[in-house]
């Protein structure tokens, strides 16, 4: 069954989910591009990009819901991406710490704030 054969509802959905999800991975680039240093570059792509691939994915288990599928494939992948996304941020920032890669924060982390 092809994607033009599906109720409006659902193209509607699956288009909403995959402008939200085109919008959050916009964010997430720009974000990349626009932060100053390492620790604030990190968090642009494991944030707003992990909800872009999540909306996309989303649209895409919502086309095969209408089409009759589980979405099963779609659903690990979405799985895998929010477990793994998060646990690689946090080893790069630890290894970026303790490299004592230069950041612009206000106060360094391991110094007491006033």
């Amino acid at each position: 069954m092809a994607l033009e054969n599906l109720s409006l509802g659902w193209q509607i959905l699956s288009a909403v989910l995959l402008v939200i999800g085109g919008g959050f991975a916009l964010v997430g680039a720009i974000g990349m591009l626009r932060f100053p240093d390492f620790f604030m570059r990190l968090h642009a792509p494991t944030k707003a990009s992990t909800l872009g691939l999540g909306g996309v994915l989303l649209a895409s288990v919502a086309a095969k819901w209408a089409q009759g599928n589980y979405g099963l494939h779609e659903l690990l992948i979405t799985l895998f991406i929010f477990i793994t996304a998060p646990v690689s941020a946090n080893l790069m920032s630890k290894a970026a710490f303790h490299l004592r890669v230069p950041s612009q924060a206000a106060t360094p982390p391991d110094q007491p704030r006033p």
